[in-house]
């Protein structure tokens, strides 16, 4: 064998061998970095006492990024203006805090950082880290903890901020609207909270769904919760307490008419307008009507009028049964004219058990049944009665609904009249029922019920009222006509017996409502019958 062929020979053993090695495993650039930053130091450091820096430095063992900060990192006692933090949009081995504002004396700080704090390559957290420091000479190491819930929905909000309000000369209850609390923790992503570093007293516990993270109460945005009885530390420090937040009512309070249309003025309002007057102060025709109609989804009244008259400004007074009253004046001018439109309130198949019902854009006059004709899919009449509702501007047709029928109702023209005397055009719809056995039921019996009356519900996995009870004695509840599905079961202590949940107030100290909810989802099935117990907790 010649050295060229030794060459060669030699080679492809190399090269075999390196295939071979190959096969067995490929590089990968090793195991995927799993591990959170570590802490190494801060300068001043952590737990430092006599504390009198404007600076905080927070090393780390490796480069580290701030995920969220505004949400996730807590200062307490909040800080206003808040403190400089940096790294933002970059990386950094270092957290550094430059403080802005002056430090209270003899006050222990608790920076809690969340979840914040990631390395900078795989995104890797380090949980909950804090730091601690005191103005005075000591930290201070009281803490409370708690729950929170929603009071009226199953899922509560993540993100709650705790409160704190030192109960002294100074304290009353409008603090919560214009002053930050003394300590401040939040829930993060749970139901529970802590608040560490503590020092003797008494104190307010509030809960705030803090829609603008400005550490106080507005009614507009935040939802609320808040402990009737005062804190007392050290007393209080073993016990656990819960809150449940609730969005209150808001004051009555009405918005500018604005005019919509020729013959349309909107009044928009906050708070419960149910009892709600609108007066026309300006002069008018000697045959002026009027027609209000509430808006379903929007917090607005609509204000119709006839006939429309030359003027140049309107003067509304605006009052209530709580002896608001307010003027307005607006504009007033030629506008375009609405026309009616007519649609069907009662969307997808029609249910067994409920008539159909129609609404329009304009307040409905009158109907005559005449000009209106109900057939089945054999084209066989079906009859049939129709009950005009001035206040809720509905037309409801009822009759008696057969199985997986399906129906037609025409409306011809002129049949139904608006307000102005408008008329429709023809109109068609067509209705479908389906078999009873495509529906369930659920037959509940409660068990230990403090007091009655109390309102039963079935909500959808959206919180959606699917079908409503009012129970005043020990009985087996029936919800029937239940499309297959899975439903929550709640019970709503009415309390004031008016036959809706409350919510709470603040001011008043006045809690929501008490809402229990079964612990399970009942899950209904198509031709099926499911009963159930509800024993209700104390």
């Amino acid at each position: 064998m010649n050295k060229r062929s030794i060459y060669f020979f030699i080679s492809s053993i190399v090269l075999l061998s390196f295939l071979s090695c190959a096969k067995k495993g490929s590089i990968t650039g090793g195991e995927k970095d799993i591990i959170p930053p570590k802490f190494l130091r801060a300068t001043p450091p952590n737990y430092s006492t006599n504390f009198n820096k404007n600076e905080i430095r927070i090393y780390f063992d490796e480069y580290i990024k701030l995920k969220d900060p505004q949400k996730q990192i807590i200062i307490s006692p909040p800080m206003d203006p808040k403190p400089i933090i940096t790294p933002l949009g970059g990386a950094s081995k270092y957290v550094k805090l430059v403080f802005k504002d002056t430090l209270l004396e003899n006050t222990t700080y608790s920076i809690s950082f969340g979840e914040s704090i990631e390395d900078n390559n795989e995104g890797n957290p380090l949980s909950y880290f804090k730091y601690i420091f005191s103005t005075g000479n000591f930290i201070d190491s009281l803490s409370i903890k708690g729950t929170i819930a929603d009071a009226l929905l199953k899922e509560p909000d993540t993100f709650v901020a705790i409160s704190l309000y030192e109960v002294n000369e100074n304290y009353t209850d409008s603090i919560v609207y214009k002053e930050v609390p003394r300590y401040i923790g939040n829930t993060l992503d749970s139901t529970h909270f802590t608040l560490d570093n503590l020092k003797a007293g008494q104190y307010k516990l509030v809960a705030l769904k803090d829609a603008s993270t400005n550490y106080t109460f507005e009614p507009k945005r935040d939802k609320i919760g808040f402990l009737e009885e005062t804190i007392n530390l050290p007393a209080d420090t073993s016990k656990v307490f819960n809150l449940k937040l609730f969005k209150e009512v808001l004051d009555f309070s009405p918005a500018k008419p604005k005019q919509a249309s020729k013959h349309k003025f909107i009044f928009g309002y906050e708070g419960n307008a149910d009892d709600m007057k609108v007066k026309l102060l300006t002069e008018t025709p000697s045959d002026f009507e009027t027609r209000i109609l509430k808006d379903p989804k929007k917090d607005s009244l609509y204000y119709w009028f006839k006939p429309f008259f030359e003027k140049d400004s309107l003067t509304f007074e605006i009052t209530n049964t709580n002896n608001f009253k307010e003027e307005f004046i607006t504009r007033f001018r030629d506008q375009k004219t609405d026309s009616l439109v007519v649609t069907a309130k009662t969307k997808g198949t029609l249910p067994l058990h409920k008539p159909f019902k129609i609404t329009a854009n304009i307040p409905l006059d009158s109907i005559n049944n005449e000009k209106i004709s109900l057939v089945d899919k054999d084209t066989i009449e079906v009859p049939f009665t129709s009950k005009l509702d001035i206040v809720e501007n509905e037309i409801t047709f009822d009759f008696e609904r057969g199985e997986q029928q399906l129906y037609k109702l025409q409306i011809l023209p002129e049949a139904i009249k608006d307000f102005y005397g408008n008329v429709n055009d023809t109109l068609q719809f067509n209705l479908r029922t389906k078999k009873l056995n495509d529906y369930g039921k659920i037959f509940v019996t409660l068990e230990n019920v403090s007091a009655y009356p109390v309102i039963v519900e079935l909500t959808n996995e959206k919180s959606e009222i699917i079908s409503s009870l009012i129970s005043t004695k020990d009985e087996e509840l029936l919800f029937e006509y239940l499309e297959p599905g899975k439903y929550d079961l709640r019970v709503i202590f009415d309390t004031n017996n008016n036959g809706i949940w409350d919510t709470g107030s603040f001011l008043l100290q006045r809690q929501p409502e008490r809402v229990s909810y079964y612990p399970k989802l009942l899950e209904v099935r198509a031709n099926w019958e499911l009963k159930q117990t509800f024993k209700l907790q104390d």
